[in-house]
């Protein structure tokens, strides 16, 4: 007996949230494992795409053939890049998140605005289990006797606490939104606000100076969008107040009462060094200069082996080098022209208190954040930061309105995009399938030889010159 559409939709909805809670919650989880997780939900997706069929366009026809030119370019540059499989490799990690985001506007357009609540209480939960982990590991640090505390030791599930940071981008102006519904109970509200608080205390612990400032831009934006923008400041900074305070309770007063001394202070982070930037900047320009019109090749920046890291930390000196000027300047345009669509939207909607506009304002706050992020640090390039910039673009796409006639998906274009991200999937999956029986191996044999630490790309272990 065949499935229905909305069952379908359960089914994905559930297997992808099952991925996320075991790809960030679970104590073993980094890099490798989250890498994992995305194929496993660009695979959900392609399987959820392939049973749905698209009954108005998800986009119109000169981000289509945007999007095209961008893939297109991308293939071309593969073919020339010194190892063109794992160019590929890149391409298809860029058809593959477009596959999600369309899965998720798909379901979104499908289960309507239920599909909303649903998604905020998966970050709800998300975020709640990820600060209990935190609290507990906090509360196991104070009472081991120790005398010296870390607390960049007391953030779990991800291989870097900047990759923490970065999914606090996405969560942190979403867990906002139950704080502007109208009507909800103040029991309800004052128990949001308070993991707010306590998540605002994990990003200030982490110390990520990304998410500090992808935040700071997410207000500024907002503040311009009307009043709902600024409530939506308010909440924030009433919660970075909070967080602020139960830091200041929990490393100064308890840690001094102790007697416990931190190893790494949050205000330590409070500089304008580059933390080991400069060099990889200056690398990447120099790609870009050397081959302006196709790069190097998607994922080539870590065929040129540096003591820092397989990917520049700046989203578009990264696409630019490896992809060229021209896919480059395609992908700005692209993402300025969504972008400010949605802002006339949300500028539009600025006095409703619907629901989906609101969740809209959050989206946008969160998008805003990950994409000032990624002028420092690699948005773009971590696998569960893949995932969640996917899910906010394509649940955009869904709560978007049309100035005109939403005009009819193309059957050709439609089958076209369907065959491309099967082929997609398929090569990352060879891909894992080829390399995690080894990956540990491979690991090892990386840090006898080269260094002392792993540089992430594609797997913790990214460098792929050799």
């Amino acid at each position: 007996m065949s499935l229905s559409i909305q069952q379908r939709g359960s089914i994905f909805l559930v297997a992808v949230v099952c991925l996320l809670v075991v790809g960030i919650c679970a104590p073993f989880s980094g890099h490798d494992l989250q890498r994992a997780m995305q194929i496993a939900i660009g695979l959900c997706a392609v399987l959820y795409g392939l049973s749905v069929a698209p009954v108005e366009r998800l986009v119109d026809r000169p981000t289509a053939l945007g999007l095209a030119l961008i893939i297109g370019l991308g293939l071309v540059s593969s073919t020339l890049a010194h190892q063109p499989l794992w160019a590929l490799a890149e391409v298809a990690l860029f058809v593959s998140c477009g596959a999600i985001a369309v899965a998720f506007a798909l379901l979104r357009r499908q289960g309507g605005e239920p599909l909303d609540r649903a998604l905020i209480m998966v970050v709800v939960l998300l975020c709640l289990i990820k600060s209990i982990q935190y609290v507990y590991a906090g509360a196991l640090a104070f009472t081991s006797g120790e005398r010296m505390l870390d607390p960049d030791l007391l953030l779990s599930g991800f291989s870097n606490k900047r990759f923490y940071g970065q999914f606090q981008t996405f969560t942190l102006p979403l867990l906002a939104l139950p704080l502007l519904i109208p009507n909800l109970s103040r029991s309800l509200k004052g128990a949001v606000f308070t993991l707010l608080c306590v998540w605002w205390l994990i990003a200030i612990g982490g110390g990520t100076r990304g998410t500090w400032l992808g935040m700071g831009a997410a207000g500024v934006v907002l503040a311009v969008l009307g009043p709902w923008g600024r409530h939506w400041l308010g909440w924030q900074l009433a919660a970075v107040f909070g967080g602020l305070l139960l830091y200041w309770l929990m490393f100064t007063v308890l840690a001094g009462y102790l007697g416990i001394e931190l190893a790494s202070a949050a205000s330590d982070r409070l500089t304008t060094s580059l933390s080991g930037r400069g060099p990889i900047w200056w690398q990447g320009w120099h790609m870009l200069t050397e081959r302006p019109w196709l790069g190097f090749g998607p994922m080539h920046f870590a065929d040129i082996a540096n003591r820092i890291a397989a990917h520049p930390h700046q989203a578009i000196l990264q696409w630019a080098s490896e992809w060229g000027v021209p896919s480059a300047v395609c992908v700005a345009l692209l993402a300025w022209r969504a972008g400010w669509a949605t802002f006339g939207v949300l500028r539009e909607r600025a006095l409703s208190a619907e629901r989906a506009d609101l969740l809209r304002l959050c989206l946008f706050a969160a998008l805003v954040g990950a994409l000032v992020q990624s002028m420092v640090d690699g948005v773009i390039v971590m696998p569960n930061s893949q995932v969640w910039l996917a899910l906010v673009v394509g649940w955009l796409m869904a709560l978007h309105v049309w100035r005109t006639a939403s005009a009819a998906e193309l059957p050709l274009a439609w089958g076209a995009w369907k065959t491309l991200s099967v082929l997609a999937v398929g090569l990352l999956i060879f891909i894992a399938a080829r390399d995690v029986p080894y990956i540990k191996q491979a690991q090892q044999q990386y840090l006898d030889g080269h260094g002392s630490y792993l540089q992430p790309r594609f797997w913790a272990q990214g460098v792929i010159a050799r």
